[in-house]
């Protein structure tokens, strides 16, 4: 009973971090889509959010744990799953029983985490240094030009498409699965999954719009 109730101790704590990780991508996707159609709001929102004091000092460190946290627990529960299986069954047909995303969420998940690393490489990091380090005055108006010359490169474009893809898979399966590891068996259960498999698709095809719209608006106007 006691390590029945530990696994799902696991899920349910995986599938938190998860919940509170898509609302991240969600809020991040309406700050970033501001830049194709108002650099001015999209100036004015990266300025608050890079200078308010609670979001620096508090939902920053918090996120970076969620992070940290999910991806662990991913590991673990992959790990534990995988040491269950004393039986492997040759009949077993992985594309038949499941689906690829889901046989598949450590390699998605893996990719995902490659990208934050570049994502904080591009944009994290410079932000430290320039605040921080270099202690330069402040611009309000900086953030629009340095987000839009990340895009200039085919390759970083190329990386953050494939890597949104990869993350749409991820999010295919693992939105829709974390509310019912946290118990909406219930009625709503069918329109919440609706909605993950709807947002699974839609906020990851609208970051890939993001990067294309950037990419090929520099080159027209060069």
């Amino acid at each position: 009973m006691g390590i029945l109730t530990s696994s799902i101790a696991r899920k349910v704590a995986m599938a938190l971090s998860g919940l509170f990780l898509v609302f991240f991508l969600g809020q991040h996707f309406v700050i970033n889509i501001t830049s194709v159609f108002s650099p001015d709001t999209f100036n004015s929102w990266s300025h608050f959010m890079g200078t308010n004091g609670l979001v620096q000092g508090l939902l920053q460190p918090v996120l970076m744990f969620g992070v940290v946290f999910h991806f662990v627990m991913g590991f673990v529960l992959e790990l534990k799953n995988r040491n269950a299986r004393a039986v492997k069954y040759a009949s077993f047909k992985g594309g038949v029983n499941s689906s690829w995303a889901s046989r598949n969420m450590i390699i998605s998940g893996l990719v995902v985490l490659a990208f934050l690393g570049l994502h904080f490489y591009d944009f994290w990091i410079p932000e430290m240094i320039h605040k921080y380090i270099e202690t330069n005055p402040e611009d309000p108006t900086r953030y629009f030009a340095e987000t839009v010359h990340k895009f200039e490169s085919h390759v970083r474009v190329i990386i953050y498409v494939i890597s949104f893809v990869l993350l749409a898979l991820h999010l295919w399966h693992g939105f829709a699965s974390s509310f019912q590891s946290i118990g909406f068996n219930n009625t709503y259960s069918k329109a919440l999954t609706r909605f993950a498999k709807f947002y699974a698709i839609f906020i990851p095809l609208g970051f890939i719009f993001i990067a294309l719209y950037h990419h090929f608006n520099q080159l027209l106007h060069h």
